[in-house]
């Protein structure tokens, strides 16, 4: 992540960088160790990420996107930064940064409420569906968690522009979703019956 920033950057005098990455860094070190103590299992789901650790076809393909989508939203803002483009004000970089905060702390409020919130889609044994807490309002509380992150990490990182890769960004997001819920509806008892008693997927009573 220091190398998709400060390189495109061209310096080390780069503050925006620094805080997102200790907000970033710090945020996902401290859901790791509290799962690595409570629930490793858990743990192990999400360390199996990425293109290769899919087993379904599109899947592969999609994460190929996204991952190249993340990388982009670090390295364009970083060459937006040196070069000027669309600098943004340092109160919009630090609500930014508390917002990527505020995303962390969503994404663990779904993973203790999901055991078996894997980074891959697949159906563990012994998995039923949850319908409690955030699942209770949408069906994919992960993915709506992960948004807030998304949209704040150009702003952290000094970027108007970088806000512009997630037009690249949200449709891959949301070809995953839909592929999810095809994959959910063959292949775990009940999950169709939970659809249709919660109809909204990322935002409640809008879609």
């Amino acid at each position: 992540m220091a190398g998709l920033l400060f390189v495109p950057a061209g310096t080390f005098d780069y503050w925006q960088a620094w805080l997102f990455m200790a907000v970033f860094v710090g945020s996902s070190a401290a859901v790791t160790v509290y799962l690595a103590m409570r629930d490793p299992l858990l743990l192990e789901r999400r360390m199996r990420a990425g293109p290769t650790a899919e087993k379904e076809p599109k899947q592969k393909i999609l994460m190929l996107f996204a991952m190249m989508g993340f990388i982009a939203l670090l390295v364009l803002p970083a060459i937006d930064h040196r070069v000027g483009w669309s600098p943004v004000p340092s109160y919009v970089s630090l609500t930014a940064d508390a917002l990527i905060g505020l995303s962390f702390l969503l994404i663990f409020v779904v993973l203790k409420a999901n055991t078996y919130g894997a980074s891959t889609i697949q159906v563990a044994e012994g998995q039923q569906v949850i319908s409690t807490g955030p699942y209770a309002l949408v069906r994919h509380p992960m993915y709506a968690a992960a948004f807030p992150l998304l949209v704040g990490m150009p702003l952290a990182l000094d970027s108007w522009w970088g806000l512009f890769v997630l037009i690249a960004f949200v449709p891959t997001l949301i070809g995953r979703l839909l592929d999810e819920e095809r994959f959910l509806r063959e292949h775990l008892p009940g999950y169709t019956s939970y659809c249709k008693n919660v109809r909204y997927r990322l935002v409640p009573f809008v879609w």
